[in-house]
């Protein structure tokens, strides 16, 4: 039984019960202060509790939790955040879009600032104000996306099954939101991805509770048709929980709670090379628990593929990660098959790793053909980094770098200029900070990790810790952060908060 069992600590009838000594009484007692009250913690009502923030502006228009954000491709200021209104379980969905280029930079200052904001001289953050509001939604907006290449739509979708398409008009100091149209195919959105193929602008993929993937082109030209249906898979027999694009946006992978993966020819690329699976005539790569050297007892739950499209990785259950080769639609570069990424046959398992002890809810590929790097975010509270290249032997593994909570999302900076080039990975967790890590450096220790995050220079060097970033609430319910867009540089960190604020970091 556990502990809360009332009757777990009750003596037997027969059993002398313990009784305080006289002594003991009169110590217990003496221990109070004059008026006769026991002196109070640090939960005195007037205690004054100092709360540090890093972030140059905020936006706290929501109501509830920010499950969902989203950055416009082209203008990475323009930013969409969803979520719930209210305490209620079946509250309304609400999203909003804000510019963060209203956000005043800032010089770095001391660290005294950030705990005492009324000190003087200390800087004021911004706050920020709707530019649009999005609704429509009859439960939580958990997705949201802006299609690929100019981000001519805004979509939202929801635990209503609803999913919401807005027409945007944007540019540099403007961004105009109008209403297209709305479509319901399934009972639940899991996640939306925009196609990156210029071929096929304006095309979303979704994934369903019940299951089934969707791709839908958005056509505004066209009033009578402005959803149109390209393709519908019903190959998952459990919630569909992630799914990827190919970078050539031809290809599209999904994972599920069932621990099946489907690669989806969406657009007959893979067929016209006679290198789909004989099986359903629709995906060029299918796994499932049926073979014993894919099954992760528990599920899938996260999905990533390497920048050149050979490599896939999925992650599930108790820390494990199957890796998977894509089939070739082009020929990989010479840095390509350098950076250990060499033509193998579709389908291929090439790796089973089991590093962390918990689910795996995100992971990256840096985005280096040259120096690959694989990073895991988990729920045990750890980052993993595999190197492809070497067999995808393990590089680092960070420990409680999220003071002991879940890592809920980690992701590469795309753009990252120097030597510093493909080695910074930026991640968030329930603690409710975000942190940003050199890789270059040997394996840190775990003391070291720690160490970090309490604000050792020293150690934070020798664990990778290049920055952090602090202002959310965390730990517990009602707590954490849910997730990020940092665009293509990283100088700026836009962040989900299930405290229902949205805070704009600077690095």
């Amino acid at each position: 039984m556990s502990s809360s069992d009332p009757h777990r600590d009750a003596p037997e009838d027969d059993a002398e019960l313990e009784m305080l000594d006289e002594d003991d009484v009169h110590e217990m007692v003496d221990d109070a202060d004059a008026d006769g009250d026991m002196a109070m913690g640090s939960d005195d009502e007037g205690d004054e509790i100092l709360l540090h923030n890093d972030s140059i502006a905020y936006f706290d228009g929501h109501k509830d939790s920010v499950f969902a954000i989203a950055q416009h491709p082209l203008y990475p200021n323009i930013i969409a955040t969803g979520g719930s209104e209210g305490d209620a379980d079946d509250a309304p969905g609400k999203g909003y879009v804000i510019d963060t280029s209203a956000a005043v930079s800032r010089p770095v200052l001391p660290p005294s600032y950030n705990s005492d904001p009324d000190a003087a001289g200390a800087p004021q953050n911004t706050a920020l104000q709707p530019l649009f509001a999005i609704d429509g939604h009859s439960d939580s907006i958990n997705a949201l996306a802006f299609t690929l290449p100019r981000g001519d739509f805004l979509v939202s979708g929801g635990m209503d099954g609803r999913l919401r398409v807005y027409a945007v008009s944007a540019s540099p100091s403007s961004a105009q939101f109008k209403f297209l149209a709305e479509s319901q195919e399934t009972e639940e959105v899991n996640w939306l991805q925009p196609c990156p193929s210029p071929d096929y602008p304006n095309t979303i993929a979704l994934g369903a509770a019940d299951g089934s993937v969707w791709v839908l082109t958005l056509d505004a030209s066209d009033p009578s048709n402005p959803i149109q249906i390209v393709q519908s898979y019903f190959l998952h027999t459990g919630p569909c929980t992630a799914g990827a694009w190919t970078p050539d946006g031809l290809l599209l992978a999904t994972v599920s709670e069932d621990a099946s993966l489907h690669v989806f020819d969406v657009w007959g690329a893979a067929a016209s090379k006679s290198l789909v699976t004989s099986d359903n005539g629709q995906t060029a790569v299918s796994l499932t628990d049926a073979d014993a050297r894919f099954a992760v007892e528990g599920g899938l739950y996260s999905v990533a593929i390497s920048p050149s499209g050979g490599l896939l990785a999925a992650g599930g259950a108790g820390g494990a990660i199957r890796i998977v080769g894509l089939p070739r639609l082009s020929q990989p570069t010479q840095s390509q098959q350098r950076g250990g990424e060499a033509k193998t046959q579709a389908g291929t398992i090439l790796a089973a790793l089991a590093v962390q002890s918990d689910s795996v809810e995100s992971l990256a590929f840096s985005p280096s053909a040259q120096s690959p790097l694989l990073a895991a975010g988990s729920v045990d509270g750890s980052i993993a980094v595999f190197d492809p290249s070497r067999s995808f032997a393990v590089r680092r593994h960070l420990k409680g770098v999220h003071d002991g909570e879940s890592v809920v999302k980690v992701d590469f900076v795309k753009a990252a200029s120097g030597a510093a080039a493909g080695w910074l990975l930026t991640s968030c967790g329930l603690d409710g900070v975000v942190r940003r890590w050199d890789l270059r450096g040997a394996t840190a220790s775990q003391a070291a990790v720690s160490a970090a995050a309490a604000g050792g220079a020293a150690a934070a060097a020798a664990s990778g810790l290049a920055r952090e970033w602090r202002g959310h609430r965390g730990g517990g319910e009602g707590g954490g952060v849910l997730g990020f867009v940092q665009g293509e540089t990283g100088e700026r960190v836009v962040t989900a908060g299930d405290d229902g604020v949205v805070l704009v970091f600077e690095a």
